[in-house]
């Protein structure tokens, strides 16, 4: 799939041919980086975009935040037109997860059916019925139980 900013700056390949999950985050800070009710995020495997080519890597700019659940995540922006194009969190010791979150406007041919609501207890908009929610972190997160459908 490909991925392009705003100004075109950014330009490159998916790793995969779709994502693992796509999710429709309502926390709080989602919110707030898409300047929108909630986030959108593709998730692909890291590997094959990351380590960053020495090219994309020119053209990003980075912005670390700690998370609630005591990760680090690295918000990668374009550099000229300020586009977050994705994130990757690191845990505690500083490992870096093995997937990457690219977000879900810049993805050419995303198939957004079966996207997942996460993060529902913040939510300002209608979840809609029927559709994977979760009121916190998604189902990867040991011990989480989705909230059921519609609720």
């Amino acid at each position: 799939m490909e991925v392009t900013c705003e100004c075109g700056a950014i330009h490159f390949t998916t790793p995969t041919p779709s994502p693992l999950a796509l999710y429709l985050c309502h926390c709080t800070e989602c919110r707030k980086q898409s300047s929108s009710a909630f986030g959108t995020s593709a998730i692909f495997p890291a590997a094959g975009l990351f380590p960053l080519s020495a090219d994309l890597s020119s053209k990003l700019s980075l912005w670390t935040r700690p998370t609630s659940e005591g990760r680090t995540l690295d918000c990668y922006f374009c550099s000229e037109c300020g586009v977050r194009v994705m994130h990757r969190a690191r845990e505690a010791d500083g490992t870096e997860r093995d997937t990457v979150r690219v977000k879900g406007g810049l993805v050419r041919g995303l198939v957004w059916e079966g996207a997942i609501h996460i993060y529902t207890r913040s939510a300002v908009v209608d979840v809609p019925d029927g559709v994977e929610r979760w009121d916190g972190a998604p189902g990867e997160v040991a011990g989480r139980k989705p909230v059921g459908e519609g609720k």
